[in-house]
């Protein structure tokens, strides 16, 4: 039996989803498969296009580690995937994989702000844990300063961290997986 390339394309990208489910704590955190509607247009455009998405996050990988001296940057892999809506993640920095893991939705953000959800679940990895604290405002304070971005907030406690850098999210975060961005 030939195997199409569409049909080829669609099964890498589900087993892309299951390698990405794998490294999270929750495998829901990325629910495609539940998409009865989506689920084919999502996973075939994953399995198209995914390895060239995630080689081009490796500039804006290394923009951030641009940003501090070799020996204090951390090992550190960058992927896209689709989170589920119920999660309302944009991004998420899993301190427990070896390297540390940072997944970004790209269907949430308009493109021009990618590195700036980047640069905030980078300062996670840097600092290895998921808190807002002095330590983090530090490290985010200094990638902003090193990649162009207003500073954030100096109080420690402000809420605004969890959103800085300020980037715009999109209206129909799937529509960029199904191919249509």
């Amino acid at each position: 039996m030939i195997e199409s390339d569409r049909t080829l394309a669609y099964r890498n990208g589900v087993a892309y989803l299951e390698k990405i489910q794998s490294q999270l704590p929750n495998p829901r955190m990325v629910d495609v498969m539940e998409n009865v509607r989506d689920r084919v247009s999502i996973c075939t455009w994953i399995g198209l296009q995914i390895e060239s998405v995630n080689r081009s996050l490796q500039i804006h990988l290394n923009a951030c580690h641009g940003c501090f001296n070799p020996i204090d940057r951390r090992s550190i892999q960058l992927l896209a995937v689709p989170f589920a809506p119920s999660m309302q993640l944009d991004g998420f920095c899993n301190i427990h994989t070896t390297p540390t893991t940072i997944l970004v939705d790209l269907g949430r953000v308009a493109p021009a702000d990618w590195l700036a959800l980047i640069a905030h679940e980078y300062a996670h990895a840097h600092v290895g844990y998921p808190g807002h604290d002095r330590a983090y405002a530090d490290v985010l304070g200094h990638l902003c300063l090193g990649l162009g971005f207003a500073q954030p907030s100096s109080q420690v406690n402000d809420r605004s961290l969890y959103y800085w850098p300020p980037y715009v999210p999109t209206i129909d975060p799937l529509a960029w997986w199904r191919g249509e961005g």
